[in-house]
């Protein structure tokens, strides 16, 4: 069977969650007998498709199942193509109204007539695959009218291996000391900015924020005001070379986040063993437990707590990051390459037999 899994903007998105996902899936594939094209373009294209399609040639290639991971026109181009020649077409919801907004500059005010649009597009798939039973609830609530499975978005442990060997030279790089309270990801008030900064202001402990941020007229007031003036204690990072250095310096992952489909940072966090402190909110609940692989925290004053708790029993710490890792294990690529394959064979038979 070969499959187009395809993420358009790809070379943007690079440095998102939607586009760790979207290369997950494929080396998850990878390890089955599905065939996958990254591009559904003749020539890899879309001007070289467009010169096809100019001189009476399909622009697209050919494929069993089209797999999407964005919402922009190329995709939509492809959600066509698929219709008009019975192609099976299963769009995955990396975005929903619910965690675009607080991300970028107007994302909020942008939220509300996202849903209307996600509403409509994902109900155009024969299936939407999404990362969490909580998503799909999400989705269900809009309304969307298409099947919907979710499938973990896995961790690819290949990617950490030797993380350990980088932290010396991590910490030396960002000048941490101590035990280092940190998160890995694009910085957005979503994720819990401000309670995080607030944290370092109540505490002594080391704070660093891996990833990048926007400076530019789109990036949020918040998130502008945080990185340009930080407390004394907080490092911003900006983007790292090798996010094996990221879950090397750090020693407790701290994620205050208030809306994710599901995390996939959290996942590293475990798969290297850390413990992990997290938002109470309704997507954790179905893939971790307080107390034994993470902490669950509502209130700043419950996050300040837990982390006080970590850094003065070292045997938490350890016995939580074991728990962890078993955790993540269990959300493996191999697992992952699995259901894909059996959902796109379950939508292909569908499909081909209407």
């Amino acid at each position: 069977m070969r499959v187009l899994n395809y993420l358009e903007l790809e070379s943007r998105l690079d440095r998102s969650g939607i586009g760790t996902a979207a290369d997950q899936q494929r080396a998850a594939l990878a390890t089955t007998d599905v065939s996958v094209l990254t591009s559904p373009w003749r020539g890899g294209e879309p001007h070289w498709a467009a010169v096809d399609a100019l001189r009476g040639r399909s622009a697209f290639r050919e494929y069993d199942v089209a797999h999407c991971n964005m919402i922009g026109p190329g995709t939509l181009a492809v959600a066509r193509h698929a219709k008009r020649t019975d192609t099976p077409l299963v769009l995955h919801a990396h975005v929903t109204a619910e965690d675009f907004a607080e991300s970028f500059r107007g994302s909020t005010h942008l939220a509300g007539p996202l849903r209307r649009y996600l509403r409509w597009f994902y109900s155009q798939a024969d299936l939407v695959l999404c990362p969490s039973a909580y998503t799909k609830r999400t989705l269900e609530s809009y309304p969307v009218e298409a099947p919907i499975q979710p499938i973990t978005n896995g961790v690819d442990t290949a990617s950490l291996a030797g993380f350990e060997d980088l932290r010396e030279e991590y910490r030396e790089r960002f000048d941490l000391d101590g035990l280092v309270v940190f998160s890995v990801g694009n910085v957005f008030e979503r994720k819990g900015l401000t309670t995080f900064c607030r944290l370092a202001e109540e505490t002594d402990y080391e704070f660093a924020w891996f990833g990048p941020y926007d400076t530019g007229p789109q990036a949020s007031e918040t998130v502008r005001r945080w990185t340009q003036d930080p407390p004394a204690n907080v490092t911003f990072t900006g983007w790292v070379d090798d996010k094996r250095g990221a879950f090397a310096a750090g020693d407790v992952y701290c994620f205050p986040t208030k809306a994710e489909n599901q995390g996939i940072a959290v996942l590293e966090a475990m798969a290297c063993g850390k413990p992990v402190v997290l938002r109470d909110i309704p997507v954790f609940e179905e893939f971790y437990t307080h107390g034994h692989d993470c902490l669950k925290c509502e209130t700043r004053a419950e996050f300040r707590e837990a982390l006080d708790r970590l850094a003065a029993d070292p045997d938490l710490r350890q016995r939580l990051g074991e728990n962890a890792k078993e955790t993540a294990g269990e959300h493996s690529l191999g697992r992952v390459g699995e259901k894909l394959v059996d959902a796109y064979r379950r939508v292909r038979n569908e499909v081909t037999s209407h």
